[in-house]
């Protein structure tokens, strides 16, 4: 099986914590599009006739393209790759495009899941992270996206904000449960070099993330979750049982994916590719026919550490003899070996020769996957 990820490099206005490819300017909209086709047929061998099981327009905000660049886009990938019929089929959008018409759009265009960017539902969080939504569209967009026929919707919430309350935030993860969304994607906030936030910070103009209260937020929110019977499949991701994202467990399951669009990555299995992350400079390379990307062969070694990487995001943790059998005997003994002081503090567990992040050591999970690194 097999992924693809369109990226839709255009938004309305700019977050403050953004620090994700995109243009508020819609001028190269119509080229991009055009582009975007162009790249499909270039790129139609990446994937070597694999079946693709998901694909996933994300950006960006591709809810802002029209029904008819969805449908040109979709109708061209179907042309040129396998496309498995029941293929999961992803759009990114946010609260404010969700209107009871864009929503019927959509679902006549061919897609059958949302991924839309609540954040928060609360005004004073939006305000601060200058989202374009309010909190009346946050909450009215889940209910039209039901009455349209969405069975499938995940939401994107932001824990840890200055402006986000231990009450507030558990005020977000509720609604969220109780409007019966079937996934959720949760990340703290972060704050990332040249983005606005980050230069608010540094001019102490607001304050520094508060690390402390971010990991309070998580704890929370994996017990909440739990409770209510979402299942914590990977590190920032919660679903009920049979809505995991299919796009994204190609990701963490190794899996190959081809990337469209400035900014995007791919993946073979040997090596990764990434286009660049200029709008005009992707657009006038694949007018002389040129996909303008980089590419990085992956050594072993590479590839073993990105195995850990991924495996320890997940709940079905890191498999030992998948290790032994794809990396050799002595790389899975000295993984064992180095493992053993975070089994020792409770941050992971051994069960069935897997490799299992705790509750408590998922709150650690990226230092731990790089103390294991070769």
């Amino acid at each position: 099986m097999a992924g693809i990820y369109l990226h839709i490099p255009f938004c309305k206005q700019a977050c403050y914590y953004c620090n994700f490819h995109f243009s508020t300017s819609l001028a190269q909209q119509p080229a991009m599009v055009q582009q975007l086709i162009r790249e499909i047929d270039l790129q139609r061998d990446y994937l070597s006739g694999a079946p693709v099981s998901s694909i996933y327009f994300g950006g960006g905000t591709p809810s802002m393209l029209p029904q008819a660049d969805i449908e040109l886009l979709l109708h061209k990938l179907r042309d040129t790759f396998p496309v498995n019929p029941d293929a999961e089929i992803t759009l990114e959008a946010n609260p404010d495009d969700l209107s009871p018409e864009k929503l019927a759009a959509l679902r006549a265009a061919g897609i059958n899941r949302l991924s839309i960017g609540i954040q928060s539902f609360h005004e004073a969080d939006l305000r601060w992270m200058n989202r374009a939504h309010d909190s009346q569209q946050a909450l009215q967009c889940i209910i039209h996206a039901k009455a349209a026929g969405f069975s499938n919707l995940t939401i994107d919430l932001i824990y840890g904000g200055p402006t986000l309350t231990d009450e507030g935030w558990a005020y977000n993860v509720q609604q969220a449960i109780d409007l019966g969304v079937q996934h959720l994607s949760c990340y703290a906030l972060t704050v990332e070099p040249g983005t606005a936030l980050d230069h608010f910070i540094r001019k102490k103009k607001v304050a520094a993330v508060d690390t402390d209260k971010a990991a309070r937020h998580f704890e929370h929110l994996m017990q909440w979750t739990a409770k209510a019977g979402y299942e914590h499949y990977e590190i920032s991701n919660f679903a009920l049982p049979g809505w995991h994202s299919r796009h994204n467990n190609s990701y963490w399951q190794g899996q190959p994916y081809l990337g469209l669009g400035p900014s995007a990555h791919s993946f073979n299995g040997h090596s990764r590719q990434w286009n660049i992350a200029n709008n005009a400079g992707y657009i006038k390379s694949l007018q002389q026919d040129k996909v303008p990307f980089e590419l990085e062969a992956l050594t072993p070694v590479m590839m073993l550490n990105e195995y850990i990487m991924t495996t320890l995001r997940t709940s079905q943790g890191c498999i030992l003899p998948v290790v032994a059998e794809r990396f050799g005997q002595e790389k899975h003994d000295i993984l064992l070996k180095q493992s053993r002081p975070f089994i020792d503090k409770g941050w992971m567990i051994r069960r069935n020769d897997t490799l299992i992040l705790t509750p408590e050591g998922r709150l650690f999970a990226d230092g731990i996957a790089s103390d294991l690194f070769f």
